[in-house]
């Protein structure tokens, strides 16, 4: 033992000590989702409604990757999204609040960025389940990528896009047996101050996912 230890010193004196560094990257890479599964749309669309308990239970990273790429992955190689946006601006991004952090969905990458280590989840929203609830989606809209359209025009447009989004993970919740619910009682001012959320990054809606109660 103290032989293969020493080796691995020397080993390491020769190379250099970034042998013993670990990458320094907060992207955290999803498996590739799941696109040829799912119940039909016209019996999802039967069984979709909003559910408001949730147990504790963890959702896995495949189910994570499966639930964003719905909701506004990539699904085409220029690009473009599973849910459309006006005039392909792609302006909302997805926060993910859960127990081990806050991340930022990377659609490009089918990453998650982490921004945060803390437990925020009871910041989005009044409601008591979104604090334990395994999961809570921030929609939020980057106001830059709307420029030349008006106030009207641009809060018309947030409001349809984000729709969009917030509509195709019900389906693939209900398809998959979770639960989910949209909200729209959200502190905006303290999850802004606490993302550090430049001026023009507005927030939208919430929406809690995770397996029934």
């Amino acid at each position: 033992m103290r032989t293969r230890v020493l080796f691995l010193f020397v080993f390491a004196l020769l190379i250099g000590t970034d042998a013993w560094a670990q990458p320094s990257s907060n992207l955290i890479r999803l498996p590739a989702p799941d696109t040829t599964g799912g119940r039909p749309l016209m019996q999802v669309l039967k069984e979709r409604r909003s559910i408001r308990s949730y147990s504790d239970r963890v959702l896995s990273d495949t189910t994570l990757s499966n639930l964003l790429w719905a909701g506004f992955g990539v699904n085409r190689p220029d690009g473009r999204r599973t849910a459309p946006s006006a005039r392909n601006r792609q302006e909302i991004n997805i926060y993910l609040f859960k127990q081990d952090g806050v991340f930022i969905y990377r659609a490009a990458e089918n990453a998650l960025e982490r921004i945060s280590t803390q437990d925020l989840r009871k910041l989005t929203g009044s409601q008591d389940f979104v604090a334990t609830a395994p999961l809570n989606l921030l929609y939020v809209a980057d106001m830059a990528k709307l420029n030349g359209a008006s106030s009207d025009e641009a809060a018309l447009y947030i409001g349809a896009d984000c729709g969009l989004i917030v509509e195709n993970v019900y389906l693939y919740c209900t398809s998959e047996g979770l639960a989910t619910v949209v909200r729209g009682m959200v502190n905006r001012s303290a999850l802004t101050d606490t993302l550090n959320l430049p001026a023009n990054q507005r927030i939208v809606l919430a929406q809690t996912v995770g397996y029934p109660q």
